[in-house]
């Protein structure tokens, strides 16, 4: 059995197996979505791993999870320690390669400097074998997502994620370099070098029988807004032939917003299972989508409880076209100068290659398509959202250039491009004959809690 312990690193993810609940710091504070967490019984690995530790194990009072793909619990150990633990799971062969690539992190995270713009909470050590991870629990910390759903990922917290994904690139490199002490290499595994299992270029082909069952109707209606476009299929090989000869850093390479934890004021980026050298673009392209699908769900959103059956059908269903137009193009408008934030930071940490930003549009565009095939999930026909989704990531799939500007990642960039209409794609309205659902609201989760939609 091996068991490593160090001074840097993640949580986030879960998946709840009973009834959510909902807590808060204050009578003021919003309401934080925890789950209650698998019970310990049937994972004696985690209060096994705790002890060996020296933290004791947990305490059963007031043990949560929280969302996600991985089961996880937090909560406070018997000796008084706040703590987080995740599982990850393991190869068909038994490898436990997430766990090995979140190890790789830690190795290269040790040298980082106090004070670095890249935060992470403290990794206190992993149980190889069991494939189990403890981290420092940051209590009281919201989520990106949840953060981005009220409306506080402003623009300096932005620019602080810009400046954090920009360290994390400088990784191993003079400019990331620190005099902090050097991890034991022989303990470390090292930095997967393997190309980014995203986008899946064997599925733009054709969708594999065996993964059909556990796809919903709407995602496969989605893979297949993907696969019949030989224009989008023609340019994800192009961006991923781009991919290949550009210079690649270290990079978190699932990067999204429920990747973010603010807690005390401060932005920790967590959950380091797909970290590998790649294209430092796939990062930033990932931040950029992620306000660009906040952007086209907003124009769904619910704005208020439902008074009547026309308020309370699925979101869009009801809306004209010029009522998305209108809604996208404000959405838009909000959110670019955060994307605009994001870049300036990144910039004062990082000079980027001079194509950077635009195969980060590409990978932008990507990343619609992955959040739309994940959101669908839960559905059987794609809504509104998932089309206007796919429109958008279509057009910078497309046309990555043209796009620079107007997403304010030009250098050169000081006052914002006047966002087209055409940025609203036809794609999103509703067609004739779609049935009125009648639903409560909100009618589906945020779209950022979703785990990718495509295979790992």
């Amino acid at each position: 059995m091996t068991t490593t312990t160090s001074t840097t690193a993640a949580p986030t993810e879960a998946v709840a197996t009973a009834s959510t609940v909902a807590t808060a710091s204050t009578a003021d504070a919003p309401a934080l979505i925890r789950f209650r967490p698998t019970g310990l019984d049937t994972a004696p690995e985690v209060n096994a791993l705790l002890e060996r530790l020296g933290l004791g194990p947990f305490a059963p009072e007031g043990l949560t999870a929280f969302g996600g793909r991985n089961d996880n619990w937090a909560g406070t150990t018997i000796l008084g320690r706040q703590v987080f633990v995740k599982t990850v799971a393991r190869g068909p062969d038994g490898s436990r390669p997430e766990i090995d690539r979140a190890l790789a992190f830690e190795a290269s995270a040790a040298r980082l400097p106090a004070g670095s713009p890249l935060r992470t909470p403290e990794h206190l050590g992993t149980d190889r074998d069991s494939a189990v991870s403890a981290f420092r629990l940051l209590p009281g910390s919201r989520s990106g997502s949840e953060v981005a759903l009220d409306g506080d990922f402003d623009q300096a917290l932005c620019r602080e994620a810009g400046r954090a994904v920009a360290t994390l690139h400088t990784l191993g490199t003079a400019d990331g370099a620190s005099g902090g002490e050097a991890p034991d290499p022989a303990s470390a595994p090292a930095i997967d070098t393997a190309e980014a299992p995203l986008p899946p270029m064997r599925w733009l082909r054709a969708f594999p029988w065996s993964e059909v069952q556990d796809r919903s109707m709407a995602q496969i209606a989605a893979w297949k807004l993907v696969q019949d476009d030989t224009e989008v299929v023609a340019a994800l090989h192009r961006l991923r032939e781009r991919e290949r000869t550009a210079p690649h850093t270290p990079a978190h390479c699932d990067l999204r917003f429920d990747q973010f934890l603010v807690h005390d004021g401060q932005l920790y980026l967590c959950d380091w299972e797909e970290f590998r050298l790649a294209d430092p673009a796939r990062d930033v392209g990932a931040f950029v989508g992620e306000w660009l699908f906040q952007a086209t769900y907003s124009v769904f959103a619910p704005t208020g409880e439902p008074t009547t059956a026309k308020d309370a059908v699925a979101p869009g269903f009801d809306l004209s076209h010029e009522e998305i137009v209108e809604r996208g193009a404000a959405g838009l408008r909000r959110h670019i100068p955060r994307i605009a934030a994001f870049w300036q930071g990144y910039t004062e940490c990082r000079t980027p290659d001079p194509e950077l930003a635009e195969r980060a549009v590409g990978f932008a565009g990507w990343h619609l398509y992955d959040r739309l095939i994940a959101t669908a999930q839960a559905h059987a026909v794609l809504n509104p959202v998932a089309r206007a989704a796919a429109g958008i990531g279509r057009t910078l799939l497309l046309n990555p250039a043209g796009a620079v500007a107007t997403l304010r990642l030009a250098a050169s960039a000081t006052t914002p491009p006047a966002v087209p209409t055409a940025a609203v794609p036809t794609a999103a309205v509703p067609t004739a004959g779609v049935p009125t659902v009648v639903v409560s609201h909100p009618a589906q989760p945020h779209p950022a809690d979703a785990p990718s939609g495509s295979p790992r």
